[in-house]
């Protein structure tokens, strides 16, 4: 019987599809830039600026969980901060073995000092390149629609994001805060998007019920769903996005800070696994969470006991649902499985 230690599953190839940028910086970066910039931190050391900026488990709301952004936000206004941030998150997803990665960011909250939004993307392709030429892993980016934010903002934005496809660019994710902020005021951006048959992934089920994730598959087409942890509360919906495959991104830790469920014993993972849901482990920020992705993988092993047998099919679910080309995917999906199969774990051929 495979052990599930802390190395072997740190050993084990791995997906991470929901990372934010802003909300995974290196404390020791964030410090440097702030250094070069000038920029005014409230708090001045590594300790005191970790604990001030990951919220830990008293946050009482998404809303709460969002302030530290402004501070990671603060620094990344070049092209060189923005440049050096995505090489740093690509390499710390490479030092543990995650083999894929979407990093996903909002290009509207990096033009406060001059940038334009197309030099925002450049620079964060820019670091994008660097990273895949340095280590040995496939890198994507999701550029994100913001649900505060005026509709014609969104708008701009995925027509950057169809300027950009084929150029690193893989899908449109809508985030931010869902109560009171509907996805359907957003359609028109997410029209454009998929009539240039780009992917798109949603915050959704987070922070509001399943109508919010209704909202996402039904009115603005998503083909992943951010989160999604209220699903369970329309078993009808819940039943549509299993026969559909639509994968869900979950995010443990974070999704009981946000308290989008209240302790980790009401988190639906194992739930919605055992139902046969195509559920995907993630991070959402490393920062923020104060987490890593063999971190979380660890949370289900020991909070919910996924045993060996389910891990590996958890740990398919990440490339399966990758915004890659078929092609690419059933390149990567091969590779990993042979890995899988080599450290004992055995897959079933005709895992849907």
């Amino acid at each position: 019987m495979t052990k599930l230690t802390r190395a072997f599953v740190h050993s084990l190839p791995k997906a991470e599809l929901h990372c934010h940028l802003d909300g995974s910086m290196r404390v020791e970066t964030i410090i440097d830039l702030a250094k070069q910039q000038n920029v005014k931190l409230p708090k001045d050391n590594i300790e005191d600026l970790t604990n001030y900026l990951a919220v830990g488990m008293e946050c009482k709301s998404l809303e709460e969980y969002l302030q530290p952004f402004a501070v990671t936000c603060s620094v990344l206004q070049t092209k060189e901060s923005l440049i050096r941030a995505t090489l740093e998150l690509c390499e710390d997803c490479f030092a543990e073995n995650i083999w894929y990665v979407e990093i996903r960011f909002s290009p509207i909250l990096h033009i406060e000092k001059g940038l334009t939004l197309t030099q925002v993307i450049d620079a964060v392709l820019e670091g994008k390149h660097k990273a895949e030429r340095a280590f040995d892993m496939k890198v994507g980016i999701i550029i994100c629609g913001l649900r505060h934010t005026d509709p014609d903002v969104s708008l701009t934005l995925a027509e950057l994001a169809v300027a950009y496809k084929n150029r690193g660019v893989v899908g449109f994710d809508l985030a931010g805060a869902e109560e009171g902020f509907p996805a359907k005021d957003h359609k028109e951006s997410f029209y454009l998007i998929i009539n240039n048959n780009i992917n798109t992934t949603v915050h959704a089920g987070e922070g509001y019920g399943p109508e919010s994730i209704h909202q996402a598959l039904h009115v603005i087409s998503a083909n992943r769903i951010g989160h999604g942890t209220r699903l369970r509360e329309d078993g009808d919906l819940l039943n549509y996005v299993n026969d559909h495959r639509i994968p869900l991104e979950m995010c443990i830790t974070s999704n009981v800070q946000t308290k989008a469920v209240e302790r980790f014993e009401q988190h639906p993972v194992k739930f919605y696994f055992d139902l046969g849901l195509r559920v995907t482990i993630n991070t959402d920020n490393r920062l923020i969470s104060k987490t890593t992705l063999t971190d979380e993988y660890m949370l289900a092993i020991k909070k919910y006991k996924f045993e060996a047998s389910e891990l590996k099919y958890l740990i398919l679910n990440g490339f399966k649902s990758a915004f890659l080309p078929l092609k690419e995917k059933i390149e990567l999906i091969h590779k990993v499985t042979a890995n899988l199969e080599e450290k004992g774990l055995l897959i079933k051929r005709d895992y849907i």
